[in-house]
């Protein structure tokens, strides 16, 4: 940075700002972090371009060959006093000869970071998202230790939200273009780039001595991910392993859904309808019900264990039908021949 004339430091400047006022404003405003992140690495990249382009026209003054040489990853020096941050500020920083690589990493956090940050919240989001990209970048460090090539990119942090949904909601299916542009399970599209970065490692290892592409880095940040998702996300909003669908893609279904859970009451400090009349709770009922009172907090949960209840149930009052109504505080149980012999929570 010593060599820095006016134009560089205007330029970092720019990069800085394009890179960090999205995910600033993602947290003021309480928006998308992943979306945010997307435009973010984007516009950084974008920055890098015009810098190289601006270098190629002879407008800057540095007789540094390039400016982000001082963030990239180079294994040699980052165990030294003045370089751990590389293991940080690589993962925001691309290759500007290779569009491909910002644009993969930006669809994977994309297409995968959305419906996990709604599974985690924006903060344990952020939290994991940094797990891979350190994960990522010490795997790499770690083996290749007296390595002088440069390593740079998001891909750590990608692979590593491959990693989390593998091991908090395997199930989801999410769209996502593998072969076909479909809904796919989370588990199948994960353990395919799983496998296949293996393959890569492999032959890189074992076959090629030189490779211009970390799988080490995407393998570290996926495991790293996995392992330590479900440290994040305790005490989150979703119980890992949840199957209900997953979820919406859609943020005003999301709002809605938002503001029903804000509405509900907490079914766990509630007297169920039969035990509040001095009778049993039906053995065929009881698994359902301790089920909803564990983990019906969600609104999709609620209604999915009340469905069940109903389905399999019957108003203790008058032994009619069971079923579940929508209302402003979320599903309710109710008898379907007489509402008042049972509303429930009332």
């Amino acid at each position: 940075m010593d060599m820095f004339g006016a134009g560089e430091w205007a330029l970092l400047g720019l990069w800085l700002t394009a890179l960090f006022w999205p995910i600033f404003s993602a947290f003021k405003h309480k928006s998308s972090l992943a979306l945010s992140l997307t435009v973010g690495l984007l516009l950084a990249y974008l920055v890098q371009v015009i810098y190289l382009f601006s270098m190629r026209q002879g407008w800057l003054d540095s007789d540094s060959w390039y400016m982000w040489s001082d963030f990239w990853l180079v294994p040699a020096r980052t165990g030294l006093f003045d370089w751990p941050h590389t293991l940080i500020s690589a993962g925001f920083l691309h290759n500007p000869f290779d569009a491909t690589h910002v644009l993969g990493n930006i669809l994977v956090i994309a297409l995968v970071g959305v419906p996990l940050e709604q599974r985690l919240g924006m903060r344990r989001f952020a939290a994991i998202y940094c797990v891979g990209l350190v994960g990522g970048s010490i795997s790499w460090w770690l083996m290749n230790l007296d390595s002088a090539t440069p390593s740079l990119g998001a891909s750590g942090a990608a692979f590593g939200l491959f990693g989390a949904y593998l091991a908090g909601w395997p199930r989801d299916e999410i769209a996502f273009p593998l072969i076909l542009i479909r809904k796919w399970p989370v588990y199948v599209i994960a353990l395919i780039y799983f496998a296949l970065e293996v393959a890569r490692a492999y032959q890189t290892l074992g076959l090629q001595q030189v490779s211009d592409v970390a799988h080490m880095a995407h393998l570290g940040g996926f495991l790293a991910a996995y392992f330590l998702l479900p440290y994040v996300a305790k005490g989150g909003p979703y119980e890992l392993g949840v199957e209900d669908g997953g979820p919406s893609s859609s943020s005003d279904v999301r709002a809605h859904l938002n503001r029903v859970k804000a509405s509900m009451v907490d079914l766990s400090t509630l007297e169920d309808p039969w035990s509040a009349r001095g009778l049993a709770v039906p053995r065929n009922l009881r698994n359902g019900l301790a089920k909803l009172r564990a983990s019906g907090d969600e609104p999709e949960t609620r209604l999915a264990w009340m469905e069940h209840l109903a389905e399999l149930g019957a108003c203790p009052e008058c032994d009619a039908r069971l079923g579940v109504v929508d209302r402003r505080g979320g599903p309710h149980l109710q008898c379907a021949n007489e509402p008042s012999h049972l509303t429930w929570p009332d």
